[in-house]
């Protein structure tokens, strides 16, 4: 009997055991697919349709331009953004999960996109135009994440240098005020007097495209003025100049099909060649946009106003110059003693040494406009001469589907250059340019030439944001003097 009874309790425990493994096993299996749903729902799995949607927005807002220091590594980050107040490192933003933003979410995502906030918290500096691409639809986020997610390939490693300005541009944290005082965090807001075209004209420049980042100028803060918007700016060594409706001061000579053609190509015939940003904004993102949309863009901006009169007798920088030959100057001198020359002389001997074989003689440029005129071009004809210059030390290099692979080799160069220019050189052959084909009026320095070597002039707001902490610091303690005196006096009285 006590033996059937021990066997019994022995059945009954082997049972209960077994009951536990399967429940056990029955709860793995249960927290294996709650694991495995959320890991699909990360995934997300979006349709082909929504990723191109989000490619060609990408493409649009040209963010390839600034993220990718190696062709072979799109994304990947490492291009350093020259800005007045020291270099900015573009960072890794393709979907790893170690070094860029695969652990993302949207909202997050959107945050940093719109409000220039990244995941951690910390603040974006306006290098990234979050305060354009605010104006993004929610729709167009989602798709811009969708892309970023599983059309972009991840690289595991982190860009071989970082943003590091100087103090107190450093601390991020004081991006807060100033997203308080400048951004504008709405999104765009179609106009209904417009039409269709112009709204989305108006939605992609202002957006994706973000004109007015580099074409508004901007005050003491950084920040873009805009009662002045499209009216030109500095953008480090480059001049982005006025492109508002202006026949005297921006381009407003100019059609929807010039302008069109401009944006598709870089390049319009009598007036105008891309090169610097303009040439990266060409090549990567506006040449690779549809016809229609380049249109609405056209359409869009040659609405803007400028804020400056018109002047009917003033020409524009479309307007100087004419074929000149100057030659005939110093036939005759041996090349070393024209190089010791100085001024103009020493301009014409520089630039038949080095641009006639490709712009002609006579400044008249090749038949199928490769190699362009020097006359008549806003170039030579701008009152500012930083893209003159900048042009002749960095070269132009600029490749678009439809118009091919144009290139200037860069004549400062230290590296690559067969035999650079001297700062005196490249003032030389500017003013000798400006005297022949451009506008006389302007002139250039050896002092303004070593400016645009080093990337463009440098803010003054380092120095005044140091300045104005140092005279705060200074009111704080003489304030917490003023009260440690006042308590002291108060003890004494008792």
């Amino acid at each position: 009997m006590l033996r059937n009874t021990i066997s019994l309790l022995s059945r009954l425990s082997r049972l209960s055991r077994l009951s536990r493994l399967r429940a056990a096993r029955h709860a793995g299996v249960l927290a294996l697919g709650t694991l495995a749903a959320a890991g699909a729902a990360l995934a997300q799995n979006y349709s082909p349709e929504l990723i191109e949607k989000g490619r060609y927005l990408a493409t649009a807002s040209d963010c390839i331009a600034c993220h990718t220091a190696s062709k072979a590594q799109p994304m990947a980050g490492g291009h350093a953004i020259s800005s007045p107040v020291g270099e900015i490192v573009a960072t890794n933003i393709t979907p790893s999960k170690s070094h860029g933003i695969g652990n993302y979410s949207e909202q997050q995502f959107a945050d940093a996109l719109r409000k220039g906030v990244r995941a951690d918290g910390a603040r974006l500096y306006p290098a990234m135009p979050y305060t354009a691409f605010a104006r993004f639809t929610n729709e167009d986020v989602h798709a811009l994440y969708a892309y970023f997610m599983e059309g972009v390939a991840p690289v595991d490693a982190a860009p071989k240098a970082s943003t590091a300005l100087p103090f107190p541009m450093n601390v991020r944290a004081s991006m807060i005020g100033w997203n308080l005082l400048f951004a504008d965090g709405k999104p765009f807001e179609p106009d209904p007097a417009q039409t269709p075209e112009w709204n989305r004209g108006a939605y992609l420049a202002q957006g994706a495209g973000h004109c007015a980042t580099c074409h508004t100028p901007r005050g003491a803060l950084m920040q873009e003025l805009a009662s002045q918007s499209l009216s030109g700016a500095q953008i480090g060594a480059w001049w982005a100049p006025d492109i508002t409706n202006s026949r005297t001061h921006g381009i407003g000579s100019w059609s929807v099909d010039d302008l069109t053609r401009y944006l598709a190509t870089g390049h319009l015939p009598g007036k105008a060649q891309a090169a610097g940003p303009m040439a990266e904004a060409i090549t990567h993102s506006f040449s690779r946009l549809h016809e229609s949309d380049l249109r609405a863009i056209s359409r869009y901006i040659l609405s803007v106003s400028s804020h400056q009169p018109e002047d009917s007798a003033q020409r524009n920088r479309f307007g100087f110059g004419q074929a000149t030959d100057a030659t005939a100057g110093f036939r005759g001198t041996s090349f070393a003693e024209g190089m010791k020359q100085s001024g103009v002389a020493l301009g014409a001997q520089v630039f038949t040494a080095n641009c006639a074989s490709c712009h002609g003689a006579s400044g008249q440029g090749t038949q199928d406009g490769y190699y362009p005129a020097l006359f008549g071009k806003s170039i030579t004809g701008e009152a500012n001469p930083s893209n003159l210059i900048a042009a002749i030390l960095n070269g132009v290099d600029r490749e678009t589907p439809q118009g091919g692979h144009v290139f200037m080799p860069p004549f400062g160069d230290q590296v690559n250059a067969m035999v650079p220019l001297k700062n005196e050189e490249v003032a030389a052959v500017s003013n000798f340019l400006l005297t022949s084909y451009g506008n006389p009026a302007v002139s250039v320095t050896a002092d303004q030439v070593q400016v645009i070597r080093e990337g463009g002039a440098k803010s003054g707001l380092i120095l005044l944001a140091r300045i104005g902490m140092a005279l705060g610091a200074v009111v704080v303690l003489g304030l917490l003097v003023l009260l440690a005196t006042k308590r002291r006096r108060a003890r004494l009285e008792r």
